[in-house]
C-alpha cells in the first residue's frame, strides 16, 4: 500500500498545493486531475521520490519511504510526460537500454514481443528519430509490458496516442491492476479503466 498525508509543494515563493492525502492498495488506481499549473506533475514526481515535498510524508507498506527507499524504488516504474528516448537508438535498443539502466536486463525476445504488442511491428530496428510522436510514445510505453514493478506512476501516458492505442493502453493498465498492481496517472482525456478507481482533484493552494 502507498499512503501520503499532508503533502505540499512549493515552486519558488508560490505554493502549488497543500494538504494532499491519498491511499492506494493493490488493484486500485488514482487519476490526478486539475487545470494546468496546479502541480499534477510535481505531485507525481514527489510520490516517485524524484522531488522533495515542502511538507507531509509518504509511506510504502506502512513504513516511511525514506526507510525503505531501495525496496520502494525496486517496485516502482515512473514514466514522465516526455518519452525520454534516444533518437539515434532503435526502439529495441531504447527498450533494452532503459531496462539496463534500471538494473533489470531485458532479453531481446521479451523486448521484441513488447514492441510488437504495442504496435511497432516492423519498426523495432528503426532509429526512433524517424518515428512519429505517437510511435515514440509507444516505445516508452512498451516498458510497461516488460515491468514487474507493483507501482506505476505515469504522467500523461495517453498523449499523442490514437483511439486504438488508447484502448490498447487501457487494456495493459487493466491487466496490471488485475495482477494486484497499483496505478497513479494524469490524463487530460477521459479514460475508462476497470477495477477500483478514484480521482484526486488538485485545485491549487490559496495565495
Amino acid at each position: 500500500m502507498l499512503t501520503a498525508h499532508g503533502l505540499a509543494c512549493d515552486r519558488g515563493d508560490r505554493r502549488l498545493f497543500s494538504a494532499v492525502d491519498l491511499s492506494l492498495a493493490p488493484g486500485q488506481w488514482l487519476q490526478v486531475e486539475g487545470p494546468n499549473g496546479v502541480g499534477k506533475t510535481s505531485l507525481l514526481r514527489i510520490l516517485a521520490g524524484l522531488a522533495p515535498a515542502a511538507a507531509g510524508h509518504i509511506a510504502w507498506e506502512g513504513r516511511p519511504v525514506a526507510e525503505v527507499r531501495d525496496d520502494f524504488n525496486a517496485r516502482l516504474l515512473y514514466l514522465g510526460h516526455a518519452p525520454t528516448i534516444k533518437d539515434d537508438l532503435s526502439a529495441l535498443e531504447n527498450l533494452q537500454g532503459a531496462a539496463a539502466i534500471a538494473g533489470r536486463p531485458l532479453d531481446e525476445s521479451t523486448a521484441l514481443a513488447a514492441l510488437r504488442r504495442i504496435g511497432l511491428k516492423g519498426r523495432e530496428d528503426l532509429p526512433t528519430r524517424v518515428l512519429s510522436q505517437g510511435q515514440k510514445r509507444r516505445v516508452a510505453l512498451a516498458r510497461l509490458l516488460c515491468s514487474q514493478a507493483r507501482l506505476w506512476i505515469l504522467d500523461e501516458p495517453f498523449v499523442a496516442l490514437d483511439v486504438a492505442a488508447v484502448a490498447q493502453l487501457c487494456e495493459i493498465l487493466d491487466e496490471h491492476l488485475a495482477r494486484g498492481g497499483l496505478l497513479i496517472f494524469t490524463s487530460h482525456q477521459a479514460v475508462h479503466l476497470g477495477g477500483d478507481g478514484s480521482s484526486l482533484q488538485l485545485a491549487g493552494a490559496a495565495r
